[in-house]
């Protein structure tokens, strides 16, 4: 859930009334909020970075709030207010208009066809005459990073751009270009850079390199220039110097650049209803063109209301409570949702604002009503119908064979369910390609490339960790591994394995041997070549040759023990032999 931070006191004069911690947080909670933290500036540096470091930082107190990440019009101190005051019938809901321009035609952006080999899409619209204050402005600049990290998914999907719309000249131009024929000064520097020495500069950049791989193998970079040739933008990277907005600004002019027009949409909807109530009238939104490619002009803002029919017996009996229509109808109206109950008495006319994109489906309205209603109000009963929870029988035989591992001296490990390529493959002298492991798209570390496909290399890595405990070692782990299935629907299975490992002077082979022989016996398999379990030789490149085993129970392979490799020994960083057993625990159930 994304954190919204607003000082207390900026936030209890918006509101009109002061609260104490405990009522705030009830509020909060009523609203469907969290109350997260009670905290300063000067506490979080201290606690992140020591009191050094914090010494003369403010001291105002900071709420932080916890928001469903589906409400990006909570994301804003001017959202949060604008929703709890609705919500305690301080005010009525606003309506938002979008209007022409008292003089001359609307602000043009065109769009032209090179765009579609990086970011196809635009939207845009102006904040006419607006006030900033410092808290103003501080909010405006937050907002953007929110959404850029919530539903622009880190700029991949949607990049916002501000600028003072008195600096520049359209019409506006959305074009794309090889990165050396692009040519500005960027945001909060005093030079010239074309787009690759940009991109060069910003690889050591905190806050600016995570943004970077998004286009940087791309042929043409795109770009956003006015009338007169000035760049406004480079999205999603970072915008031009010459039209950054202050607190002096008056005109805003707002673009979204993206490769998904819904999400471009909802975002540019966000920026503007949170902040046009500061405009010289209030609520509006002046529109702008925007052409594309291939001649087809679209208005901006949309600030689209539509409107959707439900019953009072459906919410009722999806809540659980027993509610008149017209006491239904408020309940909705104090969460933004205008609600009319329409001349049949029965049904309810709900109207959803253009700030409540996370309303799609009727059981979303119902989600609101029972919220308004409050969740600790709705009596308990008894469901009607009866069932008795069990437990999943692979799980139940997992705990059974733990606790048996554990009685015969073993020591249970967990470890990560992500690791290397390296940690699959080349450490246990195998081929990735033989490994049928699920890759990560994007791994964060090399640490975390695949899903693991096998439990012995995490238990390697532990008794690295702890080869300086007096020996032996004894580990296991029974959890699941991840494997390539074709035939599943995600084109993967989990598959619940027992791995073990001996570490000691020497390898120890007659030990995990009896170990084996006793999950065995626990499982009721009898030694024989038929309906009971028996190992025979076998070549397995992770074991020393000739001190390998395959394991068969009831007729089919279930895994493997032996005497570990001296390289794959090595390669864990390990200095004594080690044995280890292998088995798929699913055909036993």
């Amino acid at each position: 859930m994304p954190t919204v931070s607003v000082k207390r006191d900026l936030l209890f004069h918006a509101l009109g009334r002061t609260y104490s911690d405990e009522e705030f947080d009830e509020l909060c909670f009523e609203f469907g909020l969290e109350l997260d933290e009670i905290t300063s500036e000067k506490d979080i540096i201290s606690r992140e970075q020591g009191d050094t470091k914090a010494e003369g930082a403010s001291d105002v107190i900071l709420y932080k709030i916890d928001v469903p990440a589906n409400r990006y019009d909570l994301l804003c101190l001017e959202g949060l207010v604008r929703g709890l005051q609705v919500f305690k019938e301080k005010m009525e809901a606003p309506r938002y208009r979008r209007v022409s321009p008292t003089s001359g035609e609307p602000q043009r952006l065109v769009i032209t066809e090179e765009t579609a080999a990086v970011r196809p899409h635009a939207v845009a619209a102006v904040l006419r005459n607006i006030t900033f204050t410092q808290e103003r402005y501080d909010s405006f600049i937050e907002l953007q990073e929110k959404l850029h990290q919530n539903v622009c998914r880190k700029r991949t999907l949607v990049a916002i751009g501000t600028h003072d719309l008195d600096t520049i000249s359209g019409p506006f131009t959305y074009t794309a270009k090889p990165p050396d024929d692009i040519r500005f000064t960027p945001l909060n520097q005093a030079q010239e850079y074309t787009a690759t020495e940009l991109m060069n500069l910003y690889k050591t950049d905190s806050h600016l390199r995570h943004y970077l791989h998004i286009i940087e193998d791309k042929p043409v970079y795109p770009v956003i220039y006015d009338s007169n040739g000035i760049v406004l933008s480079m999205p999603p990277i970072i915008n031009g110097d010459h039209s950054k907005i202050s607190l002096n600004t008056k005109n805003v002019f707002i673009e979204c650049t993206a490769t998904d027009l819904t999400k471009a949409k909802i975002v540019l909807d966000m920026m503007v209803t949170m902040f046009c109530e500061y405009c010289e009238e209030p609520f509006t939104v002046e529109e702008a063109e925007v052409v594309y490619p291939d001649g087809r002009t679209f208005q901006y803002p949309e600030l689209a209301y539509r409107k959707e029919t439900l019953s009072g017996d459906f919410i009722n009996r999806k809540v659980g409570i027993s509610e008149s229509t017209e006491r239904i109808a408020q309940l909705l109206t104090k969460m933004c949702l205008r609600s009319e109950v329409m001349s049949d008495g029965e049904q309810i006319e709900v109207e959803i604002p253009p700030t409540r994109s996370d309303v799609i489906h009727a059981c979303d309205i119902m989600e609101d009503a029972a919220m308004a209603y409050g969740f600790n109000n709705i009596i308990r009963t008894t469901p009607r119908t009866y069932t008795v929870a069990n437990q999943l029988p692979l799980n139940k035989l997992t705990e059974l064979l733990r606790q048996d591992l554990a009685a015969a001296g073993f020591t249970e490990a967990l470890t990560f369910a992500l690791c290397s390529q390296e940690d699959i493959a080349d450490k246990l002298l195998k081929n990735i390609s033989d490994t049928r492991a699920c890759h990560i798209a994007n791994p964060k570390t090399a640490e975390f490339q695949v899903a693991r496909t096998t439990l012995l290399p995490g238990l390697l890595k532990t008794l690295a960790a702890n080869r300086k405990m007096p020996l032996p070692l004894r580990l296991f782990e029974i959890s699941d591994v991840v494997l390539k299935d074709e035939t599943k629907d995600v084109g993967a299975k989990n598959n619940r394995r027992l791995c073990a490992v001996y570490y000691n002077k020497s390898p120890g082979f007659e030990v995990i041997h009896g170990l084996m022989d006793r999950v065995m016996q626990l499982l009721e398999v009898k030694p024989g070549r038929d309906e009971g379990y028996h190992i025979q030789a076998a070549q397995d490149s992770s074991f020393f040759p000739g001190r390998c085993a395959e394991i068969f129970a009831h007729g089919k392979s279930i895994g493997r023990l032996g005497v570990l490799h001296p390289d794959v020994i090595s390669r864990f960083e390990l200095t004594m032999p080690c044995s280890a057993l292998d088995i798929d625990i699913e055909p036993f159930l």
